[in-house]
């Protein structure tokens, strides 16, 4: 006898796939409201991109509570992280009049959120340093001079940026290595690829979660005013994502970070292209 049709098998939609593609929808809300914001300021209109990032900051935890979702309140936790780090940039006041000390007053306050987000993520991953890679530091060390010197020509090339120390001399490098390093570097890596690369990357996917980490990490620099400087930080924060993903290290990735912008302004702009090589 035949049934005509009237009972054949369907394929049901796997409820877990449903479950993913409803959190990465709504977390995908967040991540375009924080390019928006940051594409506002850079066509100047920062009034308004101040009022995104603080609805934002005010919003993500009130979202997360209404979600329930352990998933999607994490990613929200390391999103929450972007729109702090550009209203405490925008608003920190100038104390001194050497310009290296203001990544200090800016970095030094993210500390505290930082750690407390990354403690409550539950990320499997470790602080690893330079004697869980391998045990090969030195030449780690070397890799990250290397990378950060490409990277750091690249931006130069694009933004011709001022020094922020006087001369080249030892205390002056120290100086601009130990902000650029501790502060921006660790601070930074922490924020964009410990955390929120992490996070990303367990709701996208891991390459997926790279890139969008990495688009975060370029339209944050948007502040500079130059498109290409924001397509070139994307490229630096793939480059550094990769570098992340291959080592687990977060000590490499932040010192790589860290000369990157002491090259960049420090000793590049002191020697000009090349490092007066060429």
């Amino acid at each position: 006898m035949s049934d005509f049709g009237l009972f054949k098998k369907v394929d049901l939609p796997d409820l877990s796939d449903v479950q993913l593609n409803r959190n990465s929808a709504v977390i995908m809300v967040p991540v375009l409201l924080i390019m928006l914001a940051e594409l506002l300021l850079f066509v100047e209109m920062d009034y308004l991109s101040i009022c995104i990032h603080v609805a934002l900051l005010l919003g993500l935890p009130l979202a997360a509570i209404f979600f329930d979702n352990r998933e999607i309140t994490m990613a929200f936790q390391a999103l929450m992280l972007l729109p702090l780090l550009r209203l405490v940039n925008i608003s920190m006041p100038i104390f001194f009049e050497t310009t290296l000390y203001v990544f200090v007053f800016i970095y030094a306050p993210l500390i505290i959120p930082v750690y407390l987000v990354a403690k409550e993520q539950d990320i499997t991953l470790s602080l690893r340093g330079f004697s869980d890679v391998n045990r090969m530091w030195l030449v780690y060390v070397f890799l990250a001079i290397i990378v950060a010197l490409l990277i750091a020509q690249g931006e130069y090339a694009i933004l011709a940026s001022n020094y922020l120390i006087p001369d080249l001399s030892f205390i002056s490098l120290l100086k601009i290595s130990l902000v650029m390093v501790f502060f921006v570097g660790l601070i930074e890596e922490l924020i964009f690829r410990y955390i929120l690369q992490t996070r990303l990357a367990d709701t996208f996917g891991v390459w997926p979660g790279l890139i969008i980490a990495s688009l975060l990490f370029g339209v944050m620099h948007s502040g500079y005013g130059a498109p290409l400087e924001v397509l070139m930080t994307a490229f630096a924060g793939l480059i550094l994502g990769y570098m992340f993903l291959r080592t687990k290290s977060i000590s490499f990735v932040s010192l790589t970070h860290g000369i990157v912008n002491v090259f960049l302004f420090g000793v590049i702009p002191h020697t000009g292209p090349g490092l007066g090589l060429f």
